[in-house]
């Protein structure tokens, strides 16, 4: 008797999650609407954009999606992810696949097939799952893409600045100097540019790479930002202060090589003992294992041929 309701039991457990999920989505975009009616911001102050921004606009700020309607358009993906996957576990519990699966699971000698069956009945609430974080993972692998190409061109960027400073140029010209030879689409020369329209615009400089760190937010990124603020705040050489931080971030990038490179044994370990172990072991121990059990079977036999 249970089990003849379990599944109607379990596909409406998505149906109340997304239910609630909907209901939080449309009260947190109320309250967002609100606040940008009750509260006019002046578009000058960083801060207060960013506050009116909230903590899933400036993850997908950050992560290259500066659209002003990005956040409507994630929270909207994601409800139209939650009801295609709604559909599909519908469809999956009104089916015979899971009733199919469950007769062959229940035919494997020994009823070691009914171990699966609670995984086989929740696999649609798992579907659904997954389906509705298919927005979020891409997000976050755009994010981690962005991250990974501003620290491949911060090192180079950083020894062409030092280099101009080291002549003579100002922070600004060398920094224009440098986004000639950068394409548009690396999100380095992205923020860069955006940092020299701040300053063109009539913003402070302290503001703006204020604003430009937290944009990128990359911990190497964000240690240069820091160090180009306070050599700015106390007047120390820029020259200096950029040759520093190139050699900084070489050494950082060595160790961490060195790192990576000493870390590369211990992730080849799990695949070693999952993968090869076993064969070796099948290859060297198999035939003696047999020969074993032949051999036990003759005393076997035998014995039992004696006492009888």
């Amino acid at each position: 008797m249970v089990t003849k309701f379990l599944p109607l039991v379990l596909a409406a457990i998505p149906l109340i999650a997304g239910t609630f999920m909907l209901r939080w989505m449309w009260a947190w975009m109320v309250s967002n609407q609100r606040l940008a009616t009750a509260v006019e911001l002046p578009e000058s102050d960083e801060v207060s954009r960013t506050k009116s921004r909230g903590w899933i606009g400036q993850w997908l700020f950050r992560a290259g999606f500066r659209s002003p309607n990005a956040t409507v358009l994630f929270l909207a993906a994601n409800a139209a992810a939650l009801l295609f996957g709604l559909l599909v576990a519908f469809l999956l519990y009104q089916s015979a696949v899971i009733t199919l699966g469950g007769t062959v699971l229940r035919a494997i000698p020994g009823s070691v097939g009914e171990v699966f069956l609670p995984l086989l009945w929740i696999s649609p609430v798992m579907a659904v799952a997954v389906v509705v974080a298919m927005p979020a993972i891409v997000v976050r692998g755009r994010r981690r893409k962005r991250v990974r190409m501003i620290e491949q061109d911060l090192p180079l960027s950083l020894d062409l600045l030092a280099t101009l400073a080291e002549a003579g140029l100002s922070f600004d010209a060398a920094l224009e100097r440098v986004l000639e030879t950068q394409r548009n689409d690396r999100p380095l020369a992205e923020e860069f540019r955006y940092f020299l329209r701040d300053i063109l615009t009539g913003r402070g400089r302290i503001d703006s790479l204020r604003r430009l760190k937290d944009n990128v937010s990359v911990p190497w990124f964000s240690i240069f930002v820091s160090a180009l603020i306070h050599a700015e705040q106390i007047g120390a050489s820029l020259a200096t202060t950029l040759r520093a931080q190139a050699d900084d971030l070489r050494s950082r990038r060595r160790e961490r090589a060195l790192a990576q490179a000493m870390a590369v044994p211990v992730k080849l370990l799990f695949p070693l003992i999952i993968c090869f172990l076993p064969g070796i072991m099948i290859a060297s121990l198999g035939p003696i294992i047999h020969q074993i059990v032949q051999m036990l079977d003759q005393v076997i036999g035998n014995g039992f041929g004696a006492s009888s």
